[in-house]
């Protein structure tokens, strides 16, 4: 359990001459749940659009399985970062196959993609006209289709009513037992209490704690206290 699958080591990211990611050094372990807390504007969509090629670092390593990252690596990453990546007057097994024909994966892998997230019974609706759980369900399933070691979900349950975060709670949970590895960002403590293992506080761009999850830790008052020490203005 203490194997490594992600690490970043001093990793920055500047845009002209504002520093919005500061020598970030995550440890994120094989199987677990990592949650990355932080206000708003924080710096977290920054750091996981680095490690899923989004953006370039601006210095820094990112390691994935213990070798130097490269774009290979993204073979065996998944990512919902933001909003689900829909075609809206596709149904869910469509908006797949759009997928698994670009990546060349097997047709297979839409059935068991779509039994995970339980949308297998959507029939021809739209994903237009899903509700907003059933989207970030599907934009899951999207990113599970290369049968990824790691998958990135940066703010999951935005927009969602209580059912839709209980079920999405549930289905984040039961990823250790496949053999995926999670990065949950999110500013909701609560939300991230439940499911994680690991936590990693960004605050004004800096990681300001790292650690495991303890026994009737007070996660509010330890968020509190590393936000405030390094909050930006506009946070």
């Amino acid at each position: 359990m203490n194997e490594l699958i992600l690490e970043t080591r001093n990793l920055c990211k500047s845009f002209g001459k504002q520093k919005v990611v500061q020598d970030i050094s995550l440890e994120v372990r094989k199987n677990s749940i990592y949650g990355l807390l932080g206000p708003n504007g924080a710096g977290k969509s920054t750091t996981l659009k680095m490690v899923t090629g989004m953006l370039r670092p601006t210095s820094g390593e990112i390691l994935f399985e213990n070798q130097p990252w490269s774009r290979k690596s993204l073979n065996d990453i998944g990512a919902l970062i933001e909003v689900a990546p829909l075609y809206e007057n596709l149904n869910a097994r469509e908006n797949l196959k759009v997928r698994t024909t670009v990546l060349g994966l097997p047709n297979e892998r839409i059935d068991e993609v779509l039994h995970i997230v339980d949308l297998k019974n959507t029939g021809k609706k739209k994903a237009g006209q899903f509700s907003m759980g059933m989207k970030q369900r599907l934009g899951i399933a999207i990113a599970l289709l290369n049968n990824p070691k790691l998958l990135i979900l940066d703010e999951p349950t935005n927009g969602l009513d209580p059912f839709g975060i209980q079920e999405l709670r549930e289905l984040i949970r039961s990823f250790p037992n496949q053999g995926i590895t999670v990065i949950l960002s999110s500013h909701i403590l609560s939300e991230v209490e439940q499911v994680v293992d690991h936590i990693g506080i960004i605050s004004g761009g800096i990681l300001g704690y790292q650690g495991e999850i303890k026994k009737g830790q007070d996660l509010e008052q330890l968020f509190m206290d590393v936000a405030g020490k390094y909050r930006r203005e506009g946070e």
